[in-house]
């Protein structure tokens, strides 16, 4: 029988053993040499940025390798706080690419707050085959040009337009938590998703001024095409095999994300085209337009966000379909995952904090008195003073943008750093808000600490950055906020929440594009009686 060993002594003895040793350390040295000549400016420059100890050319992925999407988060933190003491930055390479993650507000105020740093960071580039280059990954001119052309349609007249689709939206959802309620087991349901669909079908009558239904069919092409994409983004983030496109092309996910994204962009050019030529008939009329529902896209039908790119022109031309496709894709996804997050850990904070639920409540009650029927207003909203508190208490808590990134195009320096072209610096507003030096008592729920506003001299304003800052902060805050107020409204007039999870232990966070938690949020209801 042939025995492996004897091989092994054969190539001993002839040398062959050596020769392929010695191949493989030619190979690695050569690689490493060409890896240190290459990269060697940006490791002399960084010498003075801590980092825990790197290998040769992996740097420190080894800290990250077969590590679960929940470990990902507590592995960085870990390092942040061996590494990045008494500093609060810590420099991380993986592979060929530089990572420097900051929590000093000094390099925030800097990297944020001016306009020398807005392109995004390499981890957006997943985002591009299904939202291209709109307003949350484009950078420069275009970046400042479509901010510019789409800040109007978040004035406060829009907005209010907008209302209307979260409070038929929010009254679906109380609806569908009713059936839920009927069927309820002591384990609870995963509220959630059903949050997620609701808001799903708000940011989509928002932006296009159609209804994909999702709340009742959640099992439509469109819903599904979503969903794949969410998986995308997740895999593609955390697995070695889909982060390089070189390999992710070869993989059968790729081939789930084409056909995904067949249907969003086809659903989204459909809309575009039939909207546009509703615009083109409009103009042709010639007799009284006031009388015509087709005629004033503002006055007789509801405002959508693509209604207003239609309109809307770039050094005096009108924006291309392709244009206007990349703005409404960036709309809903910017729109409804974030918003989704942030309406479930609101639930799951006031659930754990019955006093505060009740303040909640009894707010929802003055302002909209007791009649479970009367729609919530865009006045009603801006009255809900409490619930806002609670709002960006859980922001704060669990920012539904856990990590913010930038890319560093231009060798500078921050902050007494000098930041070599091509680095990714890191910010986490998950990480700031936990912060004990910034919040005091920061892992107990209290939204009274947001009171006085968020203004005194003592604290920054890039300590507390759920919607980022400056130049490119989230152009929709009042948007998101308007929504998880409606939502918060109509479901606590209706239900108490409860949370059906264990109560003493805070969920495992996963720290994608948008926050999650490893296991669903589980939770029960009692409708109100009153």
């Amino acid at each position: 029988m042939f025995e492996p060993s004897y091989l092994f002594d054969v190539l001993v003895e002839f040398g062959a053993l050596q020769l392929i040793v010695g191949l493989l350390s030619l190979l690695w040295g050569t690689a490493y040499g060409i890896y240190y000549f290459k990269f060697k400016h940006s490791i002399e420059v960084t010498r003075n940025i801590p980092s825990p100890p790197a290998l040769p050319i992996v740097g420190h992925g080894h800290y990250f390798m077969f590590k679960k999407p929940h470990e990902m988060l507590q592995t960085i933190w870990r390092l942040g706080m061996q590494y990045a003491k008494p500093v609060k930055f810590i420099k991380i390479w993986l592979g060929t690419e530089l990572n420097i993650i900051t929590g000093d507000l000094t390099d925030l105020e800097i990297i944020l707050g001016g306009v020398q740093h807005l392109e995004k960071a390499g981890e957006y580039k997943a985002l591009g085959p299904w939202l291209g280059e709109g307003l949350l990954v484009s950078h420069g001119r275009k970046w400042h040009k479509r901010r510019k052309i789409i800040t109007p349609a978040f004035h406060f007249s829009i907005l209010a337009e907008f209302v209307q689709n979260f409070e038929k939206e929010s009254r679906i959802l109380v609806q569908v938590l009713y059936r839920e309620y009927l069927k309820q087991t002591a384990a609870g349901f995963c509220l959630g998703d059903l949050i997620n669909l609701c808001t799903l079908d708000a940011v989509c009558e928002s932006a296009m001024g159609v209804s994909v239904n999702a709340q009742t069919n959640a099992d439509s092409e469109y819903v599904r095409a979503v969903k794949t994409i969410a998986m995308v983004l997740h895999k593609r983030m955390f697995d070695i095999i889909y982060r390089f496109n070189l390999t992710y092309r070869l993989t059968k996910l790729a081939r789930e994300e084409k056909k995904a994204l067949a249907v969003l962009h086809g659903f989204t050019e459909k809309v575009i085209i039939q909207r546009r030529e509703e615009l083109l008939k409009a103009q042709q009329q010639t007799e009284d337009q006031s009388t015509n529902a087709d005629a004033d896209v503002g006055s007789k039908r509801k405002m959508a966000f693509l209604d207003i790119l239609l309109q809307s022109e770039i050094d005096g031309k009108p924006l291309s379909n392709l244009d206007i496709r990349e703005e409404v894709d960036t709309f809903m996804f910017e729109g409804h995952d974030t918003t989704s997050s942030a309406i479930t850990f609101c639930f799951y904070n006031l659930a754990l904090n019955p006093e505060c639920q009740r303040k909640c409540f009894e707010e929802v009650i003055q302002v909209l008195g007791k009649d479970k029927s009367k729609p919530v207003t865009f006045e009603d909203l801006n009255n809900l003073h409490y619930v806002e508190l609670c709002i960006k208490e859980t922001l704060r808590l669990f920012p539904s943008v856990p990590l913010l990134g930038r890319k560093i195009t231009e060798e500078c320096e921050i902050n007494g750093k000098i930041i070599p072209a091509g680095t990714n610096i890191g910010i986490s507003p998950l990480q700031l808000g936990r912060m004990e030096e910034l919040f005091p008592e920061p892992n107990v729920f209290k939204p009274e600490r947001f009171e006085a506003g968020f203004s005194s001299e003592k604290v920054s304003p890039y300590a507390y950055i759920p919607f980022s800052a400056g130049p490119r902060n989230c152009i929709g805050q009042k948007f998101a906020m308007l929504e998880i107020k409606t939502v918060l409204a109509n479901v606590l007039r209706h239900y108490e929440v409860d949370y059906a999870g264990n109560k003493d232990e805070e969920p495992l966070l996963i720290a994608e594009l948008i926050l999650r938690t490893k296991d669903p949020l589980m939770f029960k209801i009692k409708p109100r009686v009153y």
